[in-house]
């Protein structure tokens, strides 16, 4: 749960509340939290093909609320939905990995 709420508050955050980073940072950012998720989610045994093809349909949601909320004053990007979809798949090897044999696969 903690991880849902911390992609919430990085992804939905206001842009002026967002800090200046070196570029590519947003990137790195987007990734392991997608990774984190996914990872997660898994090592908590949530059905596994549910998680993951609601982590990339949060993916593409996300990106669109980005571009759609001017408040936010955010823009989505299809590079960050590609990269949200880059980190789902490491947090599931990364899962797949640590469990060395036993679920998630």
């Amino acid at each position: 749960m903690t991880a849902v709420l911390l992609s919430v508050i990085i992804l939905f955050t206001p842009q002026s509340g967002v800090p200046d980073s070196p570029p590519g940072t947003d990137k790195v950012v987007h990734v392991l939290l997608f990774a984190l998720l996914a990872a997660t989610g898994l090592w908590a045994r949530l059905p596994r093909v549910p998680l993951l093809a609601g982590l990339v349909a949060y993916a593409v949601v996300s990106e669109v609320l980005q571009w759609l909320i001017m408040p936010l004053g955010r823009g989505g990007d299809v590079l960050d939905g590609l990269v949200d979809v880059a980190g789902v798949a490491l947090g599931w090897l990364v899962a797949r990995f640590t469990y060395a044999g036993s679920r998630p696969r």
